[in-house]
């Protein structure tokens, strides 16, 4: 899957903001509270808004308050989410749009459309309208059709309107669009990553992919080495290379039923308890076994990879952060970091600022200084640490 643009509309301090021409690998930076989290913020807004609905959604990301806190300050209108994306490259470009309202003082999906455009001219064809609870969904496969009358439409009704119809439809085999669709954002991962989350002993359990905020490390390593033992070998392989004195990690199963893990120092006989290692030690195994997940995510988004990480490790971070990427997903990194902004292309930096309390984002790719700088051979990190990105106070 790769989202090539996204449109906002009063969507807190999105305002009105266009986002085109989104790389594989996106890296944001901007000052503090210019929306690099919000952004992350809408992802995860969609991802509770599919598997809950969007009442839920809203108070999760505005409080009490819900609705009137996400919406932009004082805005009127409906909350807008577009996006544009292609879940395979093969595949004709889709847009999903998403309007939320107000209805008797309760949140309402006053209007969601699925639609793909097939070649570069006419409309875009509609593969699910819906509007406050009710509308339709077509049955029959996008490649099997080639003219818009023949598409089988199929009337529906939620039992509230508040659902997302993706939600409720991408359960049936027999709405194909619909159904890919709300798998790629099932499998959207917003990391929310805490250290101390990652270093207690967890209960005896499953784990097939690293948690939002990682308290289930010790469960993922122990199901890697178990199920997967060539993925976990290059995960220690690449730990113990960057890491000086590691020689060996493994998960333990207690006679109590718990996971500790455990990490073998090259000086010492006995392992000793991830409540002893540094914070960087877990942060980067926490990083490797995202990124060399056996199923991984078709959206990753990381915020500040940089923090407790010694800066030398960052290039190489990034050169792996991009080839997950390469592989099929999409990466969206926000950093304050210039030794990782060295390591970015001009085309996948785009910065954010403030412009009458709403946010505006600029692709570094269009500006003509940057884009000199960067073909004489110079750095992202370094200009934008000099003040060459304006706007943003490095």
């Amino acid at each position: 899957m790769q989202i090539e643009a996204i449109r906002l509309k009063n969507f807190r301090c999105f305002r009105e903001m266009e986002f085109k021409n989104i790389p594989r690998f996106c890296v944001l930076v901007g000052a503090n509270g210019t929306g690099k989290s919000t952004l992350f913020n809408l992802f995860g807004f969609l991802r509770e808004a599919f598997s809950s609905n969007i009442h839920t959604a809203l108070a999760k990301t505005g409080g009490s308050r819900g609705f009137h806190e996400v919406r932009s300050r004082g805005a009127e209108g409906d909350i807008e989410i577009e996006l544009k994306f292609r879940i395979r490259p093969e595949t004709p470009l889709a847009t999903y749009f998403l309007a939320i309202g107000e209805q008797e003082g309760s949140p309402v999906v006053r209007r969601e459309i699925l639609k793909y455009r097939r070649g570069s001219h006419g409309q875009p064809w509609h593969f699910l309208d819906f509007s406050q609870g009710s509308g339709y969904a077509v049955t029959n496969e996008l490649e099997n059709v080639n003219d818009y009358t023949r598409l089988n439409r199929e009337e529906q009704k939620l039992k509230s309107p508040d659902i997302l119809a993706i939600k409720g439809l991408a359960q049936f085999e027999r709405f194909p669009m619909v159904k890919e669709l709300g798998n790629l954002i099932e499998n959207w991962h917003v990391s929310d990553f805490h250290i101390n989350r990652a270093r207690p002993e967890q209960e005896a359990g499953h784990a097939e992919h690293l948690s939002k905020e990682g308290e289930n490390l010790s469960l993922m390593i122990q199901y890697l080495y178990n199920r997967h033992r060539k993925i976990f070998d290059q995960i220690l392989e690449k730990l113990t290379r960057r890491v000086p004195g590691i020689a060996k990690v493994d998960a333990r199963t207690t006679e109590e039923g718990r996971v500790l893990l455990r990490f073998q120092d090259q000086a010492f006989e006995d392992p000793f308890l991830a409540r002893y290692v540094s914070d960087g030690t877990i942060k980067m195994l926490a990083y490797l076994t995202l990124l060399y997940d056996p199923k991984p995510h078709p959206l990753l988004c990381v915020e500040e990879p940089e923090n407790q990480l010694y800066p030398s490790l960052l290039l190489e971070l990034a050169e792996e952060f991009r080839s997950y990427a390469n592989q099929g997903g999409q990466v969206f990194v926000s950093t304050h970091s210039p030794d990782f902004l060295n390591a970015t292309t001009l085309e996948e930096v785009f910065w954010l600022t403030k412009q009458q309390g709403y946010t505006k984002v600029h692709r570094a790719q269009d500006d003509r200084q940057l884009a000199a700088f960067m073909a004489e051979g110079d750095k992202m990190g370094y200009l934008w640490k000099q003040g060459f990105f304006p706007g943003v106070e490095p």
